[in-house]
């Protein structure tokens, strides 16, 4: 079939090819009339203008990449979601690139986005280095770094005060008279799990509850970490009656496994999770969690990519912003009576 051409649309609608450009790039005023005329055998001929010439000649692509270390985490669809929605809304294409927390393919992804000339980036990292960050940096695109921590001097960041939260959901189940507490952590070589874990001993010590190592047990933030984790928590003869599970794809895993052993939750054992993905809320029993602002988290990022892309200066002072989660109770806890 023959590629339909700026050309036929000029002859189609018995106008100059510069024209049919004009009313394309809208880079002269074009009569209604005519503008109409050329828009009509557009549509007829289902001409549609090439993006990449046009790319070319205005320096920008009109996409920004996006990319995250896990898009079956729900935590991370949401967010996905909602940055291409807010893309979309500014005239922006959102390439989805899903590193599968495997470095060598975040790398790849990198290269990729780099080729394609993409107008800038939000990067979640799949870890703490910043050689991939700093490899992006070079190219010189506009960077906004989500739900990690790194430094300045290389990109925007976004982030939680992840500690704060760790010991906001700690100290509620301390005044549900819980003083046996596990923890199920997420990878120890992503800042906000350690972050979160700090702020669970710093709850433990200000109350004088005694860290125990045995009490703390390595996830990997899917619902099968969850499993394995609350399977080692309860098999302690001195089991924890309360468990602090830093993401919640972790704490449904938690409470499955819970109920498979014949522990009731939240009566015989407490479960918070972390992050309030809509699963958070249909679990039986719904699960108590710390909200993170997904909303804000995707609003900040995206706007303040979008900011210094509509920039003329180019020379941007990089700035950080730090938002907080909120406790919402709900169903898996309860005092501890026994």
């Amino acid at each position: 079939m023959k590629r339909v051409t700026i050309k036929d649309v000029a002859e189609r609608a018995g106008v100059s090819t510069a024209t049919v450009s004009h009313v394309i790039n809208n880079t002269r005023h074009v009569e209604e009339n005519t503008r109409n005329l050329v828009e009509q055998s557009m549509n007829d001929l289902r001409y549609h203008p090439n993006s990449l010439a046009r790319s070319l000649r205005s320096g920008e692509t009109k996409t920004i990449g996006l990319i995250v270390p896990d898009v079956s985490n729900l935590f991370f669809a949401d967010i996905a979601r909602r940055i291409e929605n807010l893309g979309y809304e500014h005239g922006y294409s959102v390439i989805l690139c899903n590193s599968g927390n495997d470095l060598k393919k975040q790398r790849t992804y990198i290269d990729t986005l780099t080729a394609k000339q993409v107008d800038g980036v939000i990067f979640i990292s799949a870890g703490e280095s910043t050689e991939d960050l700093e490899r992006l940096s070079k190219s010189n695109t506009p960077i906004v770094v989500a739900d990690r921590v790194v430094p300045l001097s290389l990109a925007d960041v976004v982030l939680l005060n992840n500690e704060e939260a760790g010991y906001t959901a700690t100290k509620h189940l301390i005044d549900l008279g819980h003083t046996k507490i596990g923890c199920i952590t997420g990878p120890s070589d992503v800042s906000p799990s350690m972050q979160r874990v700090s702020g669970y001993r710093r709850a433990l010590e200000e109350n004088d509850i005694r860290f125990k190592d045995k009490y703390v047990t390595a996830g990997d933030f899917t619902y099968r970490g969850g499993n394995e984790g609350m399977k080692r928590l309860l098999s302690q003869p001195d089991r924890p009656s309360a468990v602090f599970v830093l993401n919640d794809m972790m704490a449904i895993g938690a409470i499955s496994t819970a109920r498979s052993l014949g522990y009731r939750v939240p009566e015989d054992v407490s479960i918070v999770g972390f992050d309030d993905i809509e699963l958070a809320n249909a679990v039986n029993p719904a699960l108590t969690t710390m909200a993170q602002p997904m909303q804000e988290l995707a609003d900040v990022a995206t706007k303040r990519l979008i900011e210094k892309l509509l920039s003329s200066e180019g020379n941007w002072e990089n700035q950080k912003f730090v938002l907080h989660a909120k406790l919402v109770v709900r169903e898996s806890t309860a005092p501890w009576e026994k």
